[in-house]
């Protein structure tokens, strides 16, 4: 059960739903605490390959809720650093989900909001989708959530739109690279599936290797190091049973194992208010 979440599971697909509407799903300690145990749950559970997270209300996220965010300015220096810090674990723990993430961004996406877009692995927005980090304008910098957006937006970029604090249009997003594709609102959900089908038809355990590599290799020179550990991965893979399933697979002209056993699972809602009910939807 969560507070601030309504997690709708239909397998190999789990949507989280960022639930507080009335402040445009903005975070507080709550929030945090459980974004993090869920994006825990989630990566654990063996039934799931898709993780899509998205907003309820008129935005996706607007950032720190600026109560909670009162709160932590006249807290001691401890407790400060000490929720700090659980805001940027919650940030890396997302991003290193070992299954791919979608972020279904419509509405406004300020401040840590822009960090959770970054966070994930692949972003569909609305037209009508806005971003910002807009830190600056209260006298802070989006410290937690920059590793994201700087490896999404780029050093040159960054040092833009942290200072200004600009608002961004959906189109801008993408044209910096912080967005995959744009579509116009009643196109969101069919879009976001599109993705999904794509994701399904790879390996689980290629597509967990393919982000591991990409941490791995982003902005290092390509020297030795980097070769032996490239070849070492593909040996690697090339060696376990999803690798010769694949190969084996696209030989005989037939769907890999990992595809042919996707069938439709019940449906499960973990939000305030319920159990884990098993829904008919």
């Amino acid at each position: 059960m969560y507070e601030t979440l309504d997690i709708h599971v239909d397998a190999p697909v789990a949507t989280v739903w960022m639930n507080r509407p009335a402040v445009h799903n903005a975070f507080n300690a709550t929030f945090i605490r459980e974004l993090t145990a869920a994006c825990n749950v989630l990566d654990a559970d063996t039934s799931l390959r898709v993780i899509v997270l998205a907003g309820r209300g008129k935005s996706f996220s607007a950032g720190g809720d600026l109560n909670w965010m009162r709160e932590t300015a006249d807290a001691d220096s401890l407790s400060n650093h000490d929720d700090a810090r659980r805001l940027a674990t919650m940030l890396r723990t997302l991003s290193e989900i070992s299954k791919p993430t979608i972020a279904r961004v419509h509405g406004a996406a300020l401040g840590g909001g822009m960090g959770l877009v970054s966070a994930c692995d692949i972003c569909i927005a609305s037209s009508t989708a806005s971003f910002a980090t807009s830190e600056v304008r209260l006298g802070l910098i989006p410290a937690a959530i920059s590793p994201y957006v700087i490896r999404a937006i780029g050093q040159r970029q960054a040092y833009r739109y942290f200072q200004t604090a600009e608002r961004l249009s959906a189109e801008r997003a993408a044209q910096l690279g912080l967005v995959h594709e744009v579509v116009a609102p009643e196109h969101l959900d069919s879009k976001v599936q599109e993705i999904v089908d794509a994701l399904l038809l790879g390996g689980p355990s290629a597509q967990s290797a393919a982000k591991d590599l990409i941490r791995n290799v982003a902005e290092q020179r390509v020297d030795d190091t980097v070769l032996e550990d490239t070849a070492r991965r593909i040996a690697v893979l090339r060696s376990q049973p999803e690798a010769k399933e694949g190969m084996t697979a696209f030989l005989d002209r037939r769907e890999p194992e990992w595809v042919a056993r996707i069938a439709k699972a019940p449906s499960v809602s973990m939000s305030a208010g319920s159990s884990n009910e098993v829904t008919d939807s």
